[in-house]
């Protein structure tokens, strides 16, 4: 098969840690060709459809030069045999005119995982909310006093803008916090921007667990992701150590709650995060850990991945 990944700047990607990567070795050593496309080369004209400069890669196992270019010209996303969306956020209105762009490709034949309309349905951090009963009191506003009544309610708190990544802008705030109007006026944007408030979870210490769900079913190890000294935030990017583990009870249990509601939506890669017992994210546009899972357990998620989309081209042929 002919695969396209939607992904960021070539050179930005880090071979021994990126997922992206992983999986487009994984789709090689499957017999498939990998080509990339960059977001901002994706366009529509009324006689080829939607369209994106696209480059063939041979993926190499250097983890420094990881890929060699064989060849690139423009070519109609409808032409792959699939086109994977694995552009990181932030998830602005270039993101979602992207997922337009997609949406209107798949009327066109062609088939995108995950779904650009299950992207723009599932926001990041607000996705929990469907699932309450899996979550620690949280509350999602742009009023300040919204976000300080419940900092007195709960006493000690996490917000978080709705549309970061690896750990950007989250503060760990008390009610007693000399410095909380300012923190809050500033993630507002003084009352202009919607964040999240969740009490905030002394789990944390042991890690902020990465599940992973590949078509509806369960990985089973996730990665904690345990926060340096001084730290509350355990994203990799902030610093956080990496340590594979077995689900526990209470992972199974939300994993296998979630796991085929989101497959049906067409969420073919999802990476939930919870702390303790609690989920306190769903992320959608470009789920990671897989490196670290396959290199502490020996279980290879990307070559799960392919098979999940070979399955998938296979049912829709």
């Amino acid at each position: 098969m002919r695969l396209a990944f939607i992904v960021d700047r070539l050179q930005s990607l880090r071979a021994y840690k990126d997922t992206s990567i992983a999986i487009m070795r994984a789709a090689q050593a499957a017999g498939h060709a990998v080509w990339t496309i960059q977001q901002e080369a994706i366009h529509w004209s009324p006689l080829h459809g939607v369209c994106a400069e696209a480059v063939h890669l041979e993926m190499l196992a250097d983890d420094t030069d990881w890929f060699v270019e064989v060849d690139r010209h423009v070519v109609a996303l409808r032409d792959f045999r699939a086109v994977l969306m694995r552009k990181d956020p932030p998830f602005d209105i270039e993101y979602v005119t992207t997922t337009w762009l997609l949406e209107r490709a798949e009327a066109e034949g062609a088939r995108i995982f995950n779904r650009p309309r299950a992207l723009r349905d599932h926001p990041e951090k607000l996705s929990i909310t469907e699932f309450a009963r899996f979550t620690v009191p949280t509350t999602v506003a742009r009023d300040g006093g919204i976000i300080h009544s419940f900092i007195d309610t709960e006493r000690d708190v996490i917000l978080k803008p709705l549309g970061g990544m690896g750990g950007s802008e989250v503060f760990h705030v008390r009610h007693d916090d000399p410095n909380r109007n300012v923190i809050v006026e500033a993630l507002t944007h003084a009352g202009a921007r919607t964040i999240m408030a969740q009490r905030y979870i002394p789990e944390i210490a042991d890690g902020d667990k990465r599940i992973l769900l590949v078509a509806g079913e369960v990985v089973p190890f996730c990665l904690a992701r345990i926060p340096k000294a001084g730290e509350t935030r355990g994203n990799l990017a902030a610093g956080g150590k990496g340590v594979a583990r077995p689900l526990s009870p209470r992972d199974l249990e939300i994993a296998g709650t979630l796991a085929p509601v989101l497959a049906a939506r067409g969420l073919l890669l999802v990476g939930l995060d919870v702390i303790g017992d609690w989920l306190t994210e769903i992320n959608v546009t470009s789920p990671t850990c897989m490196v670290e899972i396959a290199e502490q357990t020996g279980f290879d998620a990307a070559a799960l991945f392919v098979a999940a989309l070979e399955r998938r081209c296979v049912a829709a042929a």
